[in-house]
């Protein structure tokens, strides 16, 4: 099942909306086959136009996206982080972020960079410019509330879904049950009339096969053999009350259940 079926998408975007507004720093969420599953919020120029915007940026952008987990420090020089979705004990998505410098930058090495990448060192060092300065520690502790907050959403969203899934399947069952016990109560009371129809025949059948005497008795034998399997008949129909008033039982707290 993808994350996106259960989540509620639009409350994801206001809730990575608002943190982004708070901490400076940018981020996306994604699903497990790497789909984007939210907007991007507080991208810089820095990062998406000229790094990623250039070949070998992107390359090496491609590359920490890969392999770095965490709150990491990216090849450019500026913190990003990596955070699995975990639901149920199951990877279902990520959210990636960060674009953000932890203490104030060594220009010339950024330069340095831009000549790497294809970049014009002017424009690069311009966007540098805006990039917003955090402190490494609140860094860290802010991606690590972004990934608590939506891992707690997700796994809440993921329950109600479930939840919701298994009263649906209840609810449908519930009803077919009920509408099954109506049918095998109506079924039983068929039962009794043809167990006092055969008591009746049995009963009829002996009088006619005494009445006959000597030439009765094969008669009688059957007769018998009625009344034997009447009597059978409503042993066996009196348990079938006997767990209907069970199964009624059981549906009744099921119904009452449902309605709380």
């Amino acid at each position: 099942m993808n994350i996106s079926e259960y989540l509620d998408l639009q409350k994801l975007n206001e809730i990575m909306k608002e943190w982004s507004k708070a901490t400076g720093m940018a981020t996306i969420a994604m699903d497990d086959e790497g789909k984007y599953i939210s907007g991007e919020v507080g991208f810089t120029d820095f990062c998406m136009k000229y790094t990623r915007g250039s070949q070998e940026g992107c390359r090496r952008c491609v590359k920490c996206d890969a392999e770095c987990t965490g709150v990491y420090f990216c090849h450019a020089g500026l913190m990003d982080f990596s955070i699995d979705i975990v639901v149920s004990g199951k990877k279902v998505g990520k959210i990636i972020g960060g674009q953000i410098l932890p203490a104030e930058p060594d220009e010339d090495k950024f330069r340095k960079i831009a000549t790497e990448i294809g970049v014009n060192p002017d424009d690069y060092i311009a966007a540098l410019r805006k990039i917003p300065i955090r402190d490494e520690e609140s860094i860290r502790a802010s991606a690590r509330l972004l990934g608590e907050m939506v891992n707690l959403m997700a796994n809440m969203s993921h329950k109600e879904y479930v939840d919701s899934k298994v009263q649906e399947a209840l609810n449908k069952n519930l009803d077919k049950t009920i509408n099954l016990v109506k049918e095998i109560n109506n079924k039983s009371r068929e039962l009794d009339k043809i167990e006092s129809k055969q008591r009746i025949l049995a009963l009829n059948a002996s009088i006619e096969a005494a009445r006959a005497g000597e030439a009765g008795k094969g008669f009688a034998v059957v007769a018998q053999e009625v009344g034997k399997l009447a009597g059978t008949s409503g042993e066996i129909n009196a348990s079938i009350k006997g767990t209907l008033k069970e199964i009624e039982s059981a549906v009744a707290e099921l119904e009452h259940t449902r309605k709380m």
